[in-house]
């Protein structure tokens, strides 16, 4: 019976080429090409698997391109380049990389809070042009970590490990918004107190946001909302770039509305807005959060479990959707 053939849209870890070429016929992009929609559908041609990084769109439009296609796998956590109602009209088995990524990413999203209350960066670009000429009791004052308030949009996996790290290791107070409320033993363990988004905005030192994008998340945090947090407040962002209006965000930098942000991520990135490379009290990080070699290597496995298991006929580990059965048979028969 004749292997599957697979397409992986970008670079990744070698051992897992390897791994995948045990199963698959591969054509692999260690290359790391960066092909547009166009390019994509065309390397797709005679597919039956994708392993996607994050950014290539599946959408109605590549599906239908792309008949013999069945499984894409993501190599994140989130999907929000995925066309999930697409996939599964389509019969399009998506899964992603939930899990594998929360230890690593809730440790970064600290450390971009540390140093956005900190004015981390802000201090290596004052010593680095020359400007530390003497000690002044307030030269580059901070914002207070330990025992302030912390504010959490969006209680996930990531959401609770940095629950647990901000009242457990620093002694914060934590707030928190999510879709849904926690059960009351997770509450318990997360050391934190569900309350209305603007009650949090109003209270919060810091606000760290680690919702999913959705529509209807899209600039959850703009203007109005900016509004209502507190002027030595600080906002991270280490969920998905399009959650914050990042002209508003810029203009309450600007002005004093809140004190500093700290952002991982970016609407349009690798794009970055222009007006936030020209005020100081941001510090801005190329969507990093979840890299360190072990944890992207982990990301890389459970896509390539997700593709052998789907595309051997057995249930995605990790699945996002469940493909319309009807469909699903025709593109598995075709």
């Amino acid at each position: 019976m004749p292997r599957p053939h697979i397409l992986i849209a970008r670079a990744i870890a070698p051992q897992v080429v390897d791994f995948l070429r045990e199963h698959f016929e591969v054509q692999d992009n260690q290359a790391d090409v960066a092909w547009d929609a166009e390019a994509l559908i065309a390397q797709l041609q005679g597919k039956d698997g994708l392993l996607a990084t994050g950014i290539q769109r599946v959408d109605a439009v590549l599906l239908a391109a792309c008949p013999r296609l069945k499984a894409v796998a993501n190599m994140t956590v989130g999907y929000n380049n995925f066309d999930v109602a697409a996939l599964t009209a389509a019969g399009v088995q998506g899964s992603n990389t939930p899990d594998v990524l929360t230890e690593t990413t809730a440790d970064f999203g600290f450390a971009l809070l540390m140093a956005t209350a900190r004015r981390i960066t802000e201090g290596e670009h004052f010593l680095r042009a020359g400007k530390w000429r003497e000690w002044r009791y307030d030269m580059l004052l901070g914002a207070e970590v330990h025992g302030s308030t912390l504010g959490i949009l969006g209680m996930g996996r990531i959401g609770q490990a940095i629950a647990r790290r901000a009242a457990k290791g620093f002694g914060m107070r934590v707030l928190y918004h999510n879709r849904s409320q926690l059960a009351p033993a997770l509450e318990v363990d997360c050391c934190a107190r569900y309350v209305d988004k603007e009650t949090l905005l109003r209270e919060s030192d810091h606000v760290m946001l680690v919702l999913p994008f959705t529509p209807e998340n899209h600039h959850a945090i703009g203007a109005p909302e900016l509004a209502l947090m507190r002027p030595g407040a600080t906002l991270v962002n280490i969920a998905r770039g399009g959650i914050v209006d990042d002209a508003a965000l810029a203009r309450a930098l600007r002005t004093g509305q809140i004190a500093a942000a700290g952002l991982d991520v970016f609407e349009g990135e690798p794009q970055v807005h222009p007006d936030l490379l020209t005020v100081p009290n941001v510090v801005l990080t190329p969507h990093i959060a979840s890299a360190t070699e072990a944890t992207r290597r982990r990301m890389c496995q459970l896509a390539a479990d997700n593709l052998v298991a789907v595309l051997q006929g057995q249930a995605a580990l990790t699945p996002i959707n469940t493909p319309d059965p009807v469909a699903r048979a025709q593109r598995w028969g075709g």
